[in-house]
Order: C-alpha cells, then sequence, then structure tokens
C-alpha cells in the first residue's frame, strides 16, 4: 500500500498543476456529453493500481469542474473496465465471456453514474426544501 501512494499522489500533483480547470471542463464539464463519459472510461480503464488509489483523484476532478455524473463512471470503471484485467480474462475466460461482460459493464457503469447523479441531486433539492420549511416554522 505504501509504494502505491506516493507516484499517485506526485502524478495527482503534477495534473492538478499542468491541466486546467477550462480544458477538463471543456472535456469532462457539464456540456462534454459522450466525450466526457469516454474520457473518464478511459481514464480509469488505463489506470493501474488499487480502488483506493481512485479517491485522490476524483477529488481532483471534482476541484476542476468535472461533471458529477463522470466522476462516479470514472470510479465504477476503475473497479470493473481495467486493461490488465482484461487480459488475464481473454486468457482465463476467453473471448467470448470477457466481450459480454464488457458490454455490461459499460452499460452499467454509464447507468450508474445517472442513477447516482439523479439521486444525489434529489436528495440535495429535498434537503433543501427541509432545510427552508424548518426557518419557516422558527
Amino acid at each position: 500500500m505504501l509504494s502505491v501512494l506516493p507516484p499517485i499522489m506526485i502524478l495527482l500533483g503534477l495534473m492538478d498543476e499542468w491541466v486546467s480547470r477550462e480544458s477538463m471542463m471543456k472535456y469532462m464539464g457539464d456540456d462534454s456529453g459522450i466525450m466526457g463519459i469516454a474520457i473518464a472510461i478511459a481514464f480509469a480503464a488505463f489506470a493501474a493500481g488499487p480502488m483506493y488509489a481512485a479517491f485522490p483523484f476524483t477529488a481532483v476532478l471534482l476541484k476542476k469542474g468535472v461533471k458529477f455524473t463522470n466522476v462516479i463512471i470514472f470510479m465504477n470503471a476503475w473497479c470493473v473496465i481495467k486493461i490488465s484485467t482484461l487480459l488475464f480474462e481473454i486468457s482465463s475466460l476467453g473471448y467470448k465471456f470477457t466481450f459480454y461482460r464488457l458490454l455490461i459493464d459499460f452499460i452499467g457503469v454509464i447507468a450508474m453514474g445517472y442513477l447516482v447523479n439523479y439521486f444525489v441531486m434529489k436528495v440535495g433539492k429535498e434537503d433543501k426544501i427541509l432545510s427552508s420549511h424548518m426557518k419557516e416554522n422558527v
């Protein structure tokens, strides 16, 4: 665990300094559409390391103004769509199984991104309504 974190922190620091907020918002922000989804999945597919290594990266993505849906898609894809895992899976379970699992995972990752975003926004609106209602009754 300790050997994984220093390189990740160095790369995150470099990304935070070298990649501008405007470019991240352009490619992965609210108006990014399918390109933002594709970039989030590609980042996750080529990433190396355990899941806990994704959390600092997601913090940088959120700080840079990346659409919340794309951040969730990135985190889900980090878990299930990895190039290194796919190579092992093809050799162990075959092309057909790997293809169908990957197809289902792509659909599931994107669906989960939008579902989590929907429920987070819904709860956020309910919290605002409740807090304004409580202020009126005080």
